[in-house]
C-alpha cells in the first residue's frame, strides 16, 4: 500500500467550516477512477488547509515504482480540484510538480 500526504490550502484565511472536510473527502471519492487504486482517504482540517492521507493500492514494487503512488495521488487530487466547484472555489490548486520530476503534494 502506498500512503501519500497532501494538503489543500484555503483561498481565504480562516478556519475550515464544519463539515467541509467531509465534502472534500466526498469530492475525492466522486472523482476517483479504478486505475487510481484508491483504498482509503483520511481528512483532517487545520486552520488554513485540509490535510489528506491518501491510501493507494500498490501497483509496482521496487525502486522503479517508488514515485508511482505520489503521481497517482496527484492525478486524483488535480482531477478532483478541476471537477469540483467546492474545491475550485475554496482551495488553491495543488502546487505544480517541481523540475525534479517528483510530484509536489502540499
Amino acid at each position: 500500500m502506498d500512503i501519500v500526504y497532501a494538503s489543500l490550502r484555503r483561498r481565504s484565511p480562516g478556519p475550515v467550516p464544519p463539515g467541509e472536510a467531509a465534502e472534500v473527502l466526498a469530492a475525492l471519492w466522486a472523482h476517483a477512477r479504478p486505475d487510481d487504486g484508491l483504498q482509503h482517504v483520511s481528512v483532517r482540517s487545520e486552520d488554513d488547509r485540509i490535510d489528506l492521507l491518501v491510501y493507494l493500492l500498490t501497483r509496482t514494487t521496487g525502486p522503479a515504482g517508488a514515485d508511482a503512488g505520489p503521481a497517482r495521488a496527484r492525478a486524483l487530487i488535480d482531477r478532483s480540484h478541476l471537477a469540483s466547484p467546492l474545491l475550485r472555489r475554496r482551495y488553491l490548486p495543488p502546487a505544480p510538480a517541481p523540475a525534479t520530476g517528483r510530484p509536489a503534494l502540499s
